[in-house]
């Protein structure tokens, strides 16, 4: 019951530090960056929609999905199919995020994939889709064997948490560039906000792995 608890006040903190970040890229967005439009002739406003989706339909979803078997009061069943859905969730909003990148660069006339960001992200997101369909595949439809399922577990969540950890350093890679502008308020706000995804990171992997560790 105890580790019960540990694992939910990690996951409530977790959420409130998601949330923060949320409102910091939000507000970098919008007020420092004139709002985001996937379709605008401001090549700025391209660029926007690409850590906005990131950092809030990427990497914030992706932490709920992990953190659903501690948060979601329901079945097993219910649990696993909201983690599943919501993954997919963060793999289509990440797509399109690093389509609003590439098109900002190719409408900016700027060189694609020349930065340890861009190296870390698409790395990141090919990982992210074959864990989401090794999953499905293993875990959903058809699925594996019980006892292939019961050995695959361990190997999917640590691969999991892997990859969403890869999603926390490619945004911090992101957050410097963006961040190297000089002392101001605008700098200020970029590095809270990396900061609180970091955090959300490390909360994230806590009320996950702590259960993990406790039963050794």
């Amino acid at each position: 019951m105890a580790l019960v608890a540990s694992a939910s006040q990690f996951s409530a903190v977790a959420h409130v530090l998601g949330l923060t970040a949320a409102i910091l890229v939000i507000v970098w967005v919008v007020h420092y960056g004139g709002g985001a439009n996937l379709n605008s002739d401001n090549t700025d406003l391209i660029f926007n929609v690409h850590p906005l989706v990131m950092t809030l339909g990427f990497i914030l979803v992706i932490g709920e999905a992990i953190m659903a078997y501690n948060t979601v009061p329901s079945r097993k069943k219910v649990q696993k199919s909201i983690h599943m859905l919501l993954h997919l969730l963060a793999l289509c909003l990440g797509v399109l995020g690093i389509y609003a990148a590439f098109k900002f660069h190719n409408e900016s006339q700027i060189p694609n994939m020349y930065t340890l960001h861009s190296w870390l992200g698409i790395c990141t997101i090919c990982l992210f889709g074959l864990q989401w369909i090794f999953g499905f595949f293993n875990f959903w439809f058809p699925g594996a064997p019980p006892m292939t399922r019961t050995m695959l577990v361990p190997l999917h969540a640590t691969a999991g948490l892997a990859i969403f950890l890869m999603a926390i350093c490619t945004a911090e890679t992101g957050f410097m560039e963006k961040g190297g502008g000089g002392p101001g308020a605008e700098t200020r706000l970029i590095n809270f906000a990396g900061l609180m995804i970091l955090l959300f990171g490390l909360f994230v992997s806590l009320s996950t792995a702590l259960p993990r560790i406790m039963s050794l």
